[in-house]
């Protein structure tokens, strides 16, 4: 017997307006995401700096509203200054956070002149790692101040005469961790005192400037302690709260890798709870608002994991045991020559379960429009985006990114009530930081929605989660009185093991569903297992 749902959707369910950076990117130099990636002055499609045409266009393409960069961890060891000017004065360094050479061809500028470029806006990581507050306010001074300051003028100087259009700047990167350098673990209201000093000298620069604090990354054992510690003492000087999470399950457990959206929520939920008792606690209007500037998903191997105080694995908690790693550096000037860096396949690997898994941390943003403002997916480039040393094409991924991105920027998000089928998950530990409680009663449709109503447009965004089930969706939309069914676009696959490539960029693609059917503001629809569904509605 076939397992049927309904979901309810009403325009009066109003969540918040879907800002367009919700489809963000990320762009570290990891691999070959950049030497041999973005740029390669050897690929038949660069051009006058060396960047590939054939990328931009695919990003372009994509209409990608905006990029953080340029990183993530590899920003708290970089000196900007060391990559401005002139080529053959910059200064190569040894990058300790992915243990490769970086020779700073592509410095500060270029990065910047590539989102130019590539029509995005950029979204800047400043290094709080080995730098502070001097350099912090130099390098915001070089970018943004139009000139007659020796910071600005060295700017013009190096062929730049306009400021850059840097709005969002980004105090930090994961700066709780461990693994960082000049890591603040340990000092949670020092570097809340840093941040808000930081973000003063930002906002005294340019007072149009956003600042994002750099909160707690994943769920680490002081997580929401050190956040709390932290955020109090720059609440009311920072814009934004930044979120990062990596969602890695045991192979082949798809119930846990689609349940990813069960797992953001907890996150999202207890940082708008730490950001609302602090507004309260210091009693100001002000509300915090949230970044999640890089997330994933992807299947895990096991390794040891690290006991907890108690003696039994805590899959609440983390816990760190450092060790040095092989001093064996990479140099990544290497792969321009079209030597592909190491680990990249997981980008290109069960792709349809992880489109499924990256459309499920979308729709779970969309559902907190009101709050989450900002969203970078870190596999946007070479993922959805997908790119090796000589070819671009579109990966699953893509397809309900750009449908996303295209259909949802700017209107209201609208909160689905769903009622079905559901499944449970088991708890598990692959190491120390990826680990997972177990949950019960998860729903296998999972749904968000959308209205334009100056449009006369909504969109109505559907997962089927199940691993053996189709289920028959009604999709009650009787508040949108008017309103006629346009299209049903699915994305399916019976083989999981199938993927696009340079060479079969169609293997996964979303296509008509042609047995959808509208009647008495009821649509019902027959949802394949494992599938991406796009209902789309306008006014008559």
């Amino acid at each position: 017997m076939i397992k049927k749902a309904s979901v309810t959707v009403h325009p009066s369910y109003k969540i918040g307006v879907v800002d367009k950076r919700l489809f963000g990117a990320f762009l570290e130099p990891i691999g070959n995401w950049v030497y041999g990636g973005i740029y390669n002055p050897h690929h038949p499609t660069a051009d006058d700096m060396g960047f590939r045409r054939d990328i931009l266009d695919a990003v372009r393409e994509f209409d990608l509203p905006a990029l953080r960069f340029p990183g993530g961890n590899w920003v708290s060891g970089w000196d900007w200054k060391g990559s401005i000017g002139p080529l053959e004065q910059r200064r190569a360094q040894l990058d300790l956070a992915w243990f490769q050479i970086e020779p700073n061809i592509i410095g500060h500028n270029e990065y910047l002149e590539w989102t130019r470029r590539a029509g995005t806006e950029p979204m800047y990581t400043i290094n709080l790692g080995t730098e502070g507050i001097k350099s912090a306010a130099q390098l915001v001074e070089y970018s943004v101040h139009p000139g007659g300051t020796c910071w600005s003028e060295l700017r013009r100087k190096h062929g730049h005469p306009d400021p850059w259009p840097i709005k969002t700047w980004y105090l930090g990167n994961e700066m709780d961790g461990h693994w960082q350098i000049g890591s603040w673990e340990k000092d949670p209201v020092g570097f809340g005192i840093r941040t808000h000093e930081i973000s003063k000298v930002i906002k005294w620069i340019d007072n149009k400037a956003e600042t994002v604090f750099a909160g707690t990354s994943d769920h680490h054992k002081h997580f929401p302690e050190w956040e709390m510690a932290a955020l109090e003492q720059c609440y009311e000087s920072v814009d934004y709260v930044s979120l990062h999470h990596y969602h890695s399950v045991p192979e082949g457990d798809i119930a846990n890798l689609l349940n990813i959206s069960s797992v953001f929520e907890d996150y999202i939920r207890t940082t708008i709870a730490i950001c609302d008792y602090i507004q309260t606690k210091i009693r100001t209007p002000k509300k915090m608002y949230i970044s999640f500037d890089e997330y994933g998903a992807h299947f895990g191997r096991q390794v040891e994991v690290p006991f907890g105080r108690r003696g039994w694995h805590d899959v609440s908690k983390s816990y760190f045991q450092f060790a040095p790693r092989e001093n064996v550096f990479k140099n990544p000037l290497d792969w321009l020559n079209g030597e592909e860096a190491g680990n990249t396949a997981r980008f290109h690997n069960h792709q349809m379960l992880t489109a499924l898994a990256m459309s499920s941390v979308l729709l779970t943003f969309l559902r907190h429009a009101d709050r989450i403002k900002i969203a970078c997916m870190t596999g946007g480039l070479r993922n959805a985006i997908a790119f090796d040393s000589k070819h671009v094409w579109k990966n699953a991924t893509y397809y309900p990114f750009y449908q996303l991105n295209r259909l949802a920027r700017g209107g209201m998000s609208i909160l689905p009530v769903v009622d079905g089928p559901t499944f449970n998950t088991e708890q598990f530990a692959l190491s120390g930081s990826n680990q997972c409680h177990a949950y019960e009663n998860v729903q296998a449709i999972e749904a968000a929605a959308v209205h334009h109503e100056e449009k006369g447009e909504a969109v109505v965004f559907l997962i089927n989660r199940s691993v053996e089930h189709d289920i028959a969706v009604e999709l009650d939309v009787r508040g949108f009185e008017g309103y006629r069914l346009v299209e049903h676009l699915e994305m399916y696959t019976d083989d999981l093991t199938k993927g696009n490539s340079h060479d079969q960029p169609d293997a996964i693609i979303p296509r008509p569903n042609a047995g959808t059917r509208m009647d008495g503001g009821k649509v019902t629809a027959l949802t394949k297992k494992l599938s991406w569904n796009v209902i789309r509605l306008a006014k008559s």
